[in-house]
């Protein structure tokens, strides 16, 4: 049953939501090997995160480090982590962790752009 902002997660008690969080309507989170949202961030509308895949059956947990963010239409794959302040562009396929501090996009998705680190 989607939440009341109309995002879903399946296998909920494989999935972690940090503080300040902000899931777009329509997105996806399949848990099954679990999904790790940390704190501040963002995923647009109808992404999807899998954790399964049962195409080629790669599993593994997915982690969205601190203040990353996923474009709208974004497809994230089994075992992948995008780093903390990364920026992934809308309808980008993400196969590869993405590290720290990048703007990265595409299909698949490629690191394009390097960004100054956030002082804390």
């Amino acid at each position: 049953m989607p939440t009341k902002y109309n995002w879903l997660v399946q296998n909920v008690h494989n999935f972690r939501l940090g503080y300040k969080t902000d899931i777009g309507a329509f997105s996806y989170i399949n848990a099954r090997f679990g999904v790790v949202v940390e704190d501040f961030v963002q995923i647009g509308s109808h992404c999807s995160i899998y954790s399964l895949s049962t195409i080629d059956g790669k599993q593994g947990p997915v982690v969205l480090k601190k203040n990353c963010r996923i474009g709208s239409h974004s497809v994230v794959m089994p075992g992948v982590t995008v780093g903390e302040n990364a920026v992934v562009g809308a309808f980008s396929f993400v196969d590869r962790d993405i590290p720290a501090n990048v703007v990265a996009m595409g299909v698949p998705v490629k690191v394009t752009k390097k960004l100054r680190e956030l002082n804390p």
